[in-house]
């Protein structure tokens, strides 16, 4: 896949809690970023315990597996670290809520089977690749003509999760999926029961995430910033519904192959300057 390990560097001194156009979007990735922290730490040792069943055939997976933990690592690094300023911005209580997901996980890596672990993986990073193509082609109305290190923490993040977007539904494949029968029941209708569960499961904690961030500064907003909030989050719903849904849809399909997503406009572009001596590269030279 060619993937390339970067490290990023971002500048949160002028860091603000509402960031983009919309506050209910500001919200809404403040209060996801609670997820890529215990998830993506928990997905490496999926990995590794699932690379030994690769088959011998599958040396280029065993490679960019090496590249995908490394990525991983640095998404919940960045993540961490933007997680602690959005708690100290006044919400508390958003770290019991990641202490509850990884909480979930781990009871995960106690009960659950391999497959059921590698489907639900797959699940979650089917929606950040979808992700990476809304943030790059569909993101306008929400941060166009604005740049701060939030936004380029989540566009780097999620132009990464575009990048890798096949490692997990390779493994999946490669370890469940072999015959004609394992790729109708595990390769179509057990993908599907990993995606709907990742969904249902992840977007109930950002849901109570981002009722938490709402009802605690409805209770500090002005009038006006009240009544602001409520048609940004009707507006946001709306955004959502619009571009969203479509491209989920389409990895329902029986023949859904993540590795045929067309690359969004200007993302690789835009990874360039995360990378050795780029300028948001942590390795960047002073100027």
């Amino acid at each position: 896949m060619g993937m390339i390990v970067r490290f990023p560097k971002f500048d949160y001194s002028d860091f603000k809690f509402y960031w983009s156009h919309n506050m209910a979007f500001s919200q809404d990735r403040n209060a996801t970023a609670i997820i890529p922290s215990p998830v993506e730490p928990w997905l490496i040792k999926l990995l590794q315990e699932a690379a030994p069943l690769l088959p011998p055939s599958h040396t280029w997976l065993r490679d960019d597996t090496q590249k995908f933990i490394a990525q991983e690592s640095q998404h919940f690094r960045q993540h961490r670290i933007f997680n602690k300023l959005i708690a100290e911005s006044g919400f508390p209580r958003l770290a019991e809520m990641e202490a509850e997901l990884a909480a979930d996980l781990e009871e995960f890596s106690r009960t659950k089977s391999l497959k059921w672990r590698l489907a639900y993986a797959d699940g979650f990073e089917t929606l950040g690749a979808v992700s990476g193509m809304l943030w790059f082609e569909k993101s306008d109305e929400m941060i166009g003509g604005l740049d701060n290190a939030a936004i380029r923490l989540w566009k780097w993040h999620m132009a990464e999760e575009f990048e890798h977007r096949e490692v997990c539904f390779q493994y999946f494949k490669a370890i469940y999926c072999r015959g004609l029968i394992g790729r109708i029941i595990n390769g179509y209708f057990y993908r599907l029961y990993g995606l709907i569960f990742a969904i249902r499961h992840l977007r109930g904690f950002s849901s109570r995430a981002v009722a938490y961030m709402r009802q605690v500064e409805m209770e500090r907003m002005s009038d006006d910033e009240k009544r602001q909030l409520r048609a940004d989050i009707k507006t946001f719903e709306r955004f959502n519904r619009r571009v969203f849904l479509k491209p989920l849809l389409a990895n329902l399909l029986p023949w859904y192959d993540p590795g045929k997503k067309p690359v969004p406009r200007g993302l690789f572009n835009y990874l360039k300057k995360f990378e050795k001596d780029g300028e948001w590269s942590a390795g960047a030279k002073a100027a």
